[in-house]
C-alpha cells in the first residue's frame, strides 16, 4: 500500500469504527479460504462484516476515535466483526460458526457501546434475543391485556345492547297498554 492508500483506509476505518454499534476482534488462524469466504457471507446476510486488518493500520484508526484502548488485542492474526444493525446477530453468527469449526475463529475482544467485552462476554450478548424477538415478546405481553380489555368492552356493550332493547320492548308495551 502507498502512503496515500494507508491514510485513506485508516480514516475509512475511523469511520467505520465510530459508526458501528459493536465490534468484535477475533484470532482467525487455522480457517482457510473456504471457510473465511463462508463466515464472510454469513455475517453479510445478518447485516454485519467481517474484515482482515493490519494491526498496525487499526491501531491507528483507533487512536483517532473516543474508543477504549484494545490495542494491547492488537497481535497476531486479526479479524474485525462490525455489528452495525444487529449486535446480537453478528456475534451469534461467529459463535455459531466456530462451533461448526473447531472452535475457530477465536474472539479477543469487543466493544459495545465504549464498554470493553471479554470473550465469555460476547458469547453472552450472541445468546440475547435479537431486537425483532424482544419486539415480539413486548407485543405478546402488552397484546393480551389489551384483548382483554377490548373483551370486556364487548362484554359491556353487547349488555347495553341488551339493555337498550329491554327497555324499548318495555316501552312498546305500555304504550300498547295505554
Amino acid at each position: 500500500m502507498t502512503r496515500e492508500e494507508k491514510q485513506a483506509f485508516v480514516t475509512e476505518m475511523r469511520d467505520r469504527l465510530e459508526n458501528s454499534q459493536a465490534i468484535y476482534l477475533a484470532d482467525f488462524t487455522g480457517l482457510d479460504v473456504k471457510a473465511m469466504t463462508s463466515l464472510r457471507r454469513e455475517l453479510k446476510n445478518a447485516n454485519s462484516e467481517f474484515l482482515v486488518v493490519k494491526n498496525r493500520l487499526l491501531r491507528r484508526a483507533m487512536a483517532e476515535t473516543d474508543m477504549p484502548d484494545i490495542s494491547t488485542y492488537l497481535t497476531g492474526p486479526t479479524g474485525i466483526v462490525f455489528g452495525d444493525d444487529t449486535v446480537v446477530g453478528a456475534a451469534r453468527v461467529v459463535v455459531d460458526f466456530a462451533k461448526e469449526n473447531d472452535d475457530k475463529p477465536v474472539f479477543k475482544v469487543g466493544v459495545l457501546d465504549n464498554s470493553v467485552l471479554g470473550p465469555e462476554e460476547i458469547a453472552r450478548v450472541s445468546s440475547l434475543p435479537s431486537r425483532e424477538e424482544l419486539l415480539s415478546l413486548v407485543a405478546g405481553v402488552l397484546g393480551g391485556p389489551m384483548s382483554s380489555l377490548v373483551a370486556v368492552l364487548d362484554g359491556k356493550t353487547q349488555e347495553m345492547a341488551g339493555l337498550i332493547e329491554a327497555l324499548r320492548e318495555q316501552v312498546e308495551s305500555q304504550a300498547g297498554g295505554n
